[in-house]
């Protein structure tokens, strides 16, 4: 079996790899710090790990590298590539959020349906859309990155759906992990009070997870009952109470 890892080079989705190669798979890495990925390459075996660098923010590279990819008959499909913002919806970058929505939707979007074609046609496949516990709840503060982990988990669940209906075999899950110890949270620009996973724990989950064919992957019991509980709250009380964890995040007034 061969995977296709996006966001390689640091965090979850170099763990994942990792974790991946450790089960015997061969690995297509990816990411835009091809330096990251050369030691990685190194770390795993560069017999059994190839790079294809690319900027997932960029249309025309999510193409680029599906076509890329195409003679090493891929049968997994890791998107992790993503980040996060943190601040005032009216004091954030809207050059940054467009950026992230690009990369944590948009290459998203394209490679799980340019590699859905690819699986249904064969019956067989898997996809890991790596999303987050964000995903079910609004994120004052960090507005954009909810909602764009909200749209991943949408997205998964209800293509999962679809291939259900069809009776494939193909099998599509997202992984909706709480903090997690990644450089996630200095990029952000911010802080948890809850403590994290680790990103070692975390990749493990998500890849057993996704072997076992689950639709949302949600490592820890307090995780768990945050996700699953969350739909039993009213979603303005959601929201106001979110705010107050997400303020106390970062310096917010």
């Amino acid at each position: 079996m061969t995977a296709l890892v996006t966001g390689a080079s640091s965090g979850i989705g170099k763990d994942i790899a990792r974790e991946l190669n450790r089960r015997g798979i061969r690995l297509i890495i990816s990411g835009r710090n091809e330096s990251e990925l050369e030691k990685l390459r190194d770390e795993l075996g560069r017999n059994r790990v190839k790079i294809i660098a690319a900027d997932l923010s960029k249309k025309e590279e999510c193409f680029r590298l599906f076509e890329a990819v195409k003679p090493y008959n891929v049968s997994i499909l890791v998107n992790d590539a993503g980040f996060g913002l943190f601040g005032k919806f009216k004091e954030t970058s809207l050059e940054t959020e467009l950026e992230m929505i690009e990369v944590n939707v948009m290459s998203v979007h394209i490679l799980t349906k340019l590699f859905i074609h690819e699986f249904t046609a064969k019956n067989r496949g898997y996809i890991l859309n790596v999303a987050s516990a964000a995903g079910f709840m609004p994120g004052p503060y960090m507005a954009a990155y909810y909602s764009t982990k909200n749209y991943v988990v949408r997205l998964t669940e209800a293509v999962r759906q679809e291939l259900k209906n069809e009776g494939s075999t193909v099998s599509i899950s997202a992984f909706c992990p709480g903090p997690v110890d990644t450089n996630f949270n200095n990029n952000a620009g911010v802080k948890f009070n809850l403590s994290g996973i680790s990103s070692e724990y975390a990749a493990k989950c998500a890849v057993k997870g996704l072997f076992e064919g689950k639709a949302l992957i949600v490592p820890t019991a307090l995780m768990k009952l945050m996700v699953y509980g969350s739909g039993l709250v009213p979603p303005m009380l959601l929201a106001k109470v979110a705010g107050k964890i997400q303020s106390r995040k970062g310096d917010v007034k």
